[in-house]
């Protein structure tokens, strides 16, 4: 099953994982010290990062590597950059408004 970048972001875990392997290649045993939950429990992290992309495991002799290919994190700032420009608008429009009633305000005021 292929999975999307989005489920790899929807947990905690995953995410600290992948910030561990962004900075440097770890074992697993490097990984997993780092949480309170089993190695099996890593192990199914690792495979959902793996099947979205985020991650890939290297064999060095008997040790197996994770390292981290962050391209596909475009496809979520991608996907939140239209929001954040939509929430621009909305904003800057508020910002206008309110500067009207202000302008508004100030004149009655003048006025009394």
């Amino acid at each position: 099953m292929r999975r999307d970048v989005f489920q790899a972001i929807a947990d905690p875990t995953r995410r600290e994982i992948i910030n561990m392997i962004a900075h440097q290649s770890l074992n697993v045993n490097a990984v997993a010290g780092n949480f309170d939950v089993s190695r099996t429990a890593i192990y199914k992290h690792v495979k959902i990062l793996t099947e979205c992309g985020l991650i890939v495991v290297k064999q060095q002799g008997r040790e197996r590597f994770y390292e981290a290919k962050l391209e596909k994190l475009h496809e979520i700032s991608d996907w939140v950059e239209q929001y954040r420009q939509f929430w621009t608008a909305r904003f800057d429009a508020l910002e206008n408004y309110l500067n009207q009633m202000q302008s508004k305000n100030k004149k009655k005021d003048k006025l009394r």
